[in-house]
């Protein structure tokens, strides 16, 4: 007997591959900010309300930009589904 694959895997690895993504865009954005404009000498930095522009643009404006991407993300891709066994939402032997 062969068992059927259940159809909520298709809905969570399409959701981990979109996270994973937005992970890997999200360090690839931190490392080129940090290190693009963190790696100048010191005294030739440039200054955003105070902070190393490097610091500010990599991890402020970073985490204000992800943070939206997710919430954007989880409304566009993310679905409920519900998480009972099929045979025990039919009225399996539990009832």
């Amino acid at each position: 007997m062969q068992l059927k694959e259940d159809p909520r895997f298709d809905q969570c690895n399409r959701e981990a591959k979109v996270m994973v993504i937005l992970l890997i865009l999200n360090i690839v954005w931190w490392y080129l900010f940090a290190y693009g404009l963190g790696l100048r000498n010191p005294d030739e930095y440039t200054y955003v309300m105070g902070l190393p522009a490097w610091f500010f643009y990599s991890c402020i404006l970073g985490y204000v930009v992800f943070s939206a991407l997710t919430v954007i993300v989880v409304q566009v891709f993310f679905r409920d589904i519900p998480l009972d066994d099929d045979e025990s939402a039919a009225g399996g032997a539990g009832s």
